[in-house]
Formats: C-alpha cells, structure tokens, sequence
C-alpha cells in the first residue's frame, strides 16, 4: 500500500503544481489531469496509426475523366 501511495504521489507531482486546499483536493485534480493526458494519448495514437496507415498509398491506377460540356450561345 506504500509502495502505490509513492507512485500515486510522484504520478501527481509529474502532471504539474499540486493543486488544492488538501489532499483529497489535489488527488482530484491529478485524477483530471491524468484523464486529459489519456485523452491526448489516444488521439495522437489514433493520428499517428492513420498516418502510418496511409504512408505511401497511392493509387497507381488512375484514370483520366474526361468532362463533356456544352457551351450554349
């Protein structure tokens, strides 16, 4: 149990200035900005996955569309 208050503690003070009027406070704002973090997580893995994905695809079969159009006088 000590072991996870120390790494609940260093985990907090990396996400930045303790905030809060007690403890209980400030382990409710770490658990927000740990969230946001999640949150920032999963989408720059989910653009660098689409990324990744995508690298190099191109489409070496293309095709040329030809437009007809009228011009009316």
């Amino acid at each position: 149990m000590n072991k996870r208050k120390s790494i609940w503690r260093i985990w907090a003070k990396a996400l930045g200035e303790k905030s809060g009027k007690d403890d209980r406070e400030a382990d409710t704002v770490a658990w927000i900005r740990t969230l946001i973090f999640v949150s920032y997580l999963v989408t720059n893995v989910a653009i660098v996955a689409n990324a990744v994905r995508h690298w190099n695809d191109v489409d070496y079969q293309t095709q040329i569309q030809q437009c007809s159009c009228q011009i009316s006088k």
